[in-house]
């Protein structure tokens, strides 16, 4: 057995169900889950009817290039999105099989675990960068790649964005990788320019690849301000995309997770040799959800009347939800990041009590981070999604509410 897989740590989730194990929720309440990141909202019509009229395409295998119409559906997207002059189909842009599976994948591409580019002299393997808290499937990209990773803690004082400036020189020099996420899973905090500014100089400095997740950028609250991305900044910075990739998908921004269709987008060199890569690991995604994904990336109505209804959920639960706990609209994404300090209760112990007492599921933040320079920074917080439909989501708030003010007298004091 390949060794590496013994340092991978349990999924979030994982933990989550050995939290609540033996816990038996209070009768009369039915299941609410803000657990998971799974949106909720119906599959549009026309991305359903795409797939049906798709079905003869499973006759045939899938080009792991992603066929010529999707890679100029998705360039054509991007394009507008992101304001760009240009991006070419043929060597900028790679469908793939979700996002999540490009991310670990990209990590197998870029890094070199003899350490031979950027390594210290001692021999000590290569750093993949990421921030804290984080999604974990970058930690597992990095230890499966003979790669070690480094946490960059978020800081709320900030807006929840990695300070840079507190990485030691020694690290940047063995840092091949850096993954970003924006908008930030679990915080919600959007990348500024002067960040990617500081980002690019840095890797302009040391060499490494940026990986820029952006699966949840169609998820916003401001028509005219959507989330900057990667490559609109390298563009408004008047750069290429050199050693900077963005990844996308439609799971969030179309409702259909089980479709698995993303792309990767940016540096064509690096794309060139993810496109080996993939060859070999096979995960090439279908023909019948290709042909469906150029009609999904095609069609914005469906998108914007997506966003209403989370921007309906948010202004309606986030006031509800901020009487008892420091709360705040994120800049994006469809999470709310909740600190439960002032309840008296750990995170973890506000996830278990809450569920036992209220049938509420959350996420505590602890679970989707790890200690790292003396502090865990997602101890204290839970991770909220509203996900489900507003209904739904109403009753999950009022029952939050409910179960703080039963906890302390701070909180029990808070006007109705």
């Amino acid at each position: 057995m390949n060794p590496l897989l013994q340092k991978l740590q349990s999924y979030p989730f994982e933990k989550l169900r050995l939290l609540f194990q033996g816990i038996e929720p209070r009768a009369g309440f039915t299941p609410i889950s803000f657990g998971i990141g799974e949106p909720k909202h119906p599959t549009p019509a026309l991305i359903r009817d795409a797939v049906i009229d798709s079905l003869d395409g499973m006759a045939s295998y899938p080009a792991t290039l992603g066929s010529a119409p999707l890679r100029e559906a998705i360039a054509k997207w991007v394009m507008t999105r992101y304001g760009l002059p240009s991006i070419n189909p043929a060597t900028e842009v790679l469908p793939v099989s979700g996002s999540r599976e490009a991310l670990f994948a990209l990590a197998q591409t870029v890094v070199d675990s003899r350490g031979a580019s950027h390594a210290a002299a001692s021999g000590e393997p290569p750093i993949v960068l990421c921030p804290n808290p984080f999604y974990q499937i970058y930690e597992g990209a990095a230890l499966l790649a003979g790669a070690e990773p480094y946490f960059v803690n978020s800081d709320p004082s900030r807006n929840f964005a990695c300070d840079y400036s507190t990485v030691p020189e020694a690290i940047w020099a063995r840092t091949q990788l850096l993954y970003v996420c924006s908008p930030g899973n679990p915080t919600g905090a959007v990348l500024t320019l002067d960040n990617w500014r500081e980002l690019f100089a840095l890797s302009d400095k040391h060499g490494f690849v940026i990986a820029s997740d952006e699966c949840y950028s169609e998820i916003y609250f401001d028509e005219a301000n959507p989330p900057l991305g990667g490559l609109e900044a390298a563009h408004k910075l008047n750069r290429g995309f050199e050693r900077l990739v963005m990844l996308s998908s439609l799971s969030k921004r179309s409702n259909v997770p089980g479709m698995r269709s993303g792309f990767v987008a940016g540096d064509a060199a690096i794309l060139k040799s993810f496109l080996l890569y993939r060859t070999y690991h096979g995960a090439a995604l279908s023909t019948v959800f290709q042909k469906a994904s150029v009609v999904a990336w095609q069609d914005e109505t469906h998108v914007r009347d997506n966003r209403a209804k989370y921007l309906r959920k948010f202004e309606t639960v986030t006031p509800m939800l901020a009487e008892v706990l420091d709360v705040r609209l994120p800049d994006a994404a469809f999470y709310l990041w909740a600190n439960v300090a002032k309840t008296g209760l750990t995170d973890t112990e506000f996830a278990a009590r809450l569920y036992a007492d209220y049938n509420v599921t959350v996420l505590p933040g602890s679970f989707l981070a790890r200690t790292a320079h003396g502090t865990n920074p997602g101890e204290g917080f839970v991770r909220i999604a509203l996900v489900a439909g507003v209904e739904e989501c109403v009753e999950g708030a009022r029952r939050i509410v409910e179960f703080c003010r039963t906890l302390s007298p701070v909180t029990a004091s808070v006007s109705p």
